[in-house]
């Protein structure tokens, strides 16, 4: 596509916020489909939800929602839009069609799946719900729509604690987010029966490489997400969920910060807090990074890969994510 004169006025501004993440040559490629998709939107009142981990010209370009798993859900509940694009994974546009049952949910490369999503199934809530009678399944929302729809209440890394909490039982099933799952277990008296699911971007990293950047940079804030093994919070300096993570940078503004998360996700927070200096090592979400621009207005012009599902489905798997949205953070 070819970056004009006007595509160039017209993307000026967010290029000027996004320029120190991006060099002027890679800005000149994405342009000419920033330009294009936010035409496109407006004419199909289309709404386009980002995740964090999406990459800067897709969280700063084109969203006009972009936020964790808990706020995205709340935020599909919420729009007028016709049409709505999910930049995210799988299971993120499930949940976006479980809030708006009646809308058009698409997702740009079907393929976006999750590690956690994947390590479990319907038929496993079931079996576990025989193994342990009458106790309360609560699910991360980083599942599928038939977990959801066996699940008592949802819950995202934002308010997992908050959500065991207020069940006031003594005993949960909580899937499938087994490092999740210790940390939830760290910070309340409920006793919690997980699962052995794991994220495979926050599973990598290890206090072994925590401690030796902190040698290397004196002063070094580290941030963790609470999918990251137990060994690695400890090794923190602050454990939260994304929008924690931004929300400690915003209001802290540490000399030198280490987000130990989805690596485009401290590009993100970066660019929003410009005097912060970020330490990078991190890692990618291979499913997150299957969403890219040529695919978002493919799926946009076309409005292929639509998320479908059965009307009982929906029906069941949505109110746990309702009695989620209702508790909040």
């Amino acid at each position: 596509m070819e970056y004009t004169s006007e595509i160039r006025k017209a993307t000026d501004p967010i290029y000027k916020k996004i320029s120190k993440a991006m060099p002027e040559i890679e800005w000149s490629i994405h342009a000419p489909y920033i330009y294009k998709i936010n035409e496109l939107k407006k004419k199909k009142n289309a709404v386009i939800l980002a995740h964090n981990y999406q990459t800067p010209e897709i969280y700063h370009g084109i969203s006009d929602f972009s936020a964790d798993s808990l706020a995205l859900a709340i935020e599909a509940s919420k729009t007028k839009a016709d049409l709505i694009i999910m930049c995210g994974v799988h299971f993120m546009a499930e949940t976006a069609k479980l809030m708006n049952p009646n809308k058009k949910v698409l997702l740009p490369d079907m393929r976006a799946g999750c590690s956690l999503s994947s390590s479990i199934t319907g038929e496993d809530v079931r079996n576990l719900k025989k193994k342990y009678p009458n106790v309360p399944v609560v699910s991360y929302v980083n599942t599928s729509a038939d977990v959801k729809a066996e699940t008592d209440i949802c819950c995202t890394s934002a308010n997992a604690v908050k959500i065991v909490n207020s069940l006031g039982v003594k005993k949960v099933i909580f899937l499938p987010d087994d490092y999740l799952a210790k940390y939830v277990a760290s910070q309340t008296n409920v006793e919690i029966i997980s699962w052995k699911g794991t994220c495979e971007v926050h599973e990598k990293f290890t206090d072994e490489e925590i401690n030796e950047i902190r040698k290397n940079n004196p002063g070094l804030k580290v941030i963790a997400h609470p999918e990251c093994p137990p060994d690695v919070i400890k090794a923190s300096d602050f454990t939260g969920s994304t929008s924690g993570m931004i929300k400690y940078v915003k209001d802290n503004q540490p000399e030198k910060v280490m987000m130990v998360t989805e690596c485009s996700m401290s590009d993100n927070v970066q660019i929003d807090n410009p005097d912060v200096k970020f330490i990078k090592p991190c890692n990618l979400c291979p499913h997150m990074k299957r969403i890219t621009l040529p695919k978002i207005l493919e799926c946009l012009e076309n409005e292929t890969n639509e998320i479908v599902m059965s009307d009982e489905v929906i029906k069941k798997a949505r109110k746990s994510v309702e009695r989620m949205t209702k508790i909040g953070r």
